[in-house]
């Protein structure tokens, strides 16, 4: 006979993804205190760190079926410290600290794109089975950002250095990514890896191309990927805005306001209250 798993081992399972959501918060904490240190090569690849452990609790909670609304409340606000403020902290104390009392702002912006973009994926993407996110990840972008640094040591950055403004450089890198997370540009998830089909075998091979070369090149292959994955993104609304038009669903997703309201009718003093969520397709009202 099958022996199911006690109530106490459910438990266990059930903290598991929280537990790798936190380590993502401690790797977030310790960059900010490495980049305050001036330690700016560690702490980009401790945000590396905490985006890895940002997939690996999705990915937990998901084989376990474990996910609560708690995990996922927990992760989001976890990621705007990691994938937020800690990258933007770190471009602020490697660039920006000494450039002028005005500079700050970028990263201000920065942070609140993420802030706006996490919460907008609660609202209409958390829980529910993806093809692509909605606006730019936090976490390419976090990640993008974070790497940065340790791209500028190799020599593809000294001989590109010669011909690229450093600072502007910046600047307009994290103008794009504030872009991106608060628009409505697709991007798409990670691949699932499989050996049954093609689709499964094209999703091996790339996640297999990327820890290769992520692990043996790794100074020099994730900034460019971070920014390729940016690229890809602008380049595929753009290709398809021209040849296509948006799916129906698509546009009932993305397009309206959506209107949050707390119901509470007789008899509901001693339950939880609901929220219900309604998409308007329409434009501005």
């Amino acid at each position: 006979m099958r022996r199911f798993p006690g109530p106490g081992m459910r438990r266990v399972v059930i903290v598991v993804p929280s537990l790798f959501t936190l380590f993502n918060l401690f790797f977030g904490i310790w960059a900010i205190v490495l980049a305050s240190r001036g330690e700016f090569y560690r702490a980009g690849w401790y945000i590396v760190f905490a985006g890895i452990l940002d997939t690996l609790d999705g990915r937990v909670a998901r084989l376990s079926n474990t996910g609560t609304r708690f995990g996922g409340e927990l992760d989001s606000l976890v990621d705007i410290v990691s994938f937020g403020v800690a990258p933007a902290f770190i471009i602020y104390q490697l660039e920006f600290a000494s450039a002028g009392q005005a500079e700050w702002i970028f990263c201000y912006f920065y942070v609140m794109a993420a802030a706006i973009r996490l919460a907008r994926f609660n609202l209409t993407q958390a829980g529910r089975a993806k093809r692509a996110f909605i606006g730019l990840p936090s976490p390419a972008a976090g990640m993008t950002l974070a790497t940065f640094y340790p791209f500028t040591t190799t020599g593809l950055w000294q001989e590109a250095a010669r011909y690229l403004p450093r600072h502007h450089l910046l600047q307009f890198l994290m103008i794009l990514l504030t872009i991106l997370m608060v628009s409505n540009v697709r991007y798409a998830t990670l691949p699932r890896a499989g050996l049954r089909s093609v689709r499964g075998l094209l999703g091996l091979v790339t996640m297999l191309f990327i820890l290769t070369f992520g692990i043996l090149e790794h100074d020099a292959f994730l900034f460019p990927l971070g920014v390729a994955y940016m690229t890809y993104g602008v380049l595929r609304a753009t290709v398809l805005g021209f040849f296509f038009e948006a799916e129906e669903d698509e546009d009932t997703e993305i397009a309206g306001p959506i209107v949050i309201t707390d119901s509470e009718g007789p008899g509901d003093a001693y339950e939880p209250r609901h929220r219900s969520i309604s998409e308007h397709g329409g434009g501005a009202p």
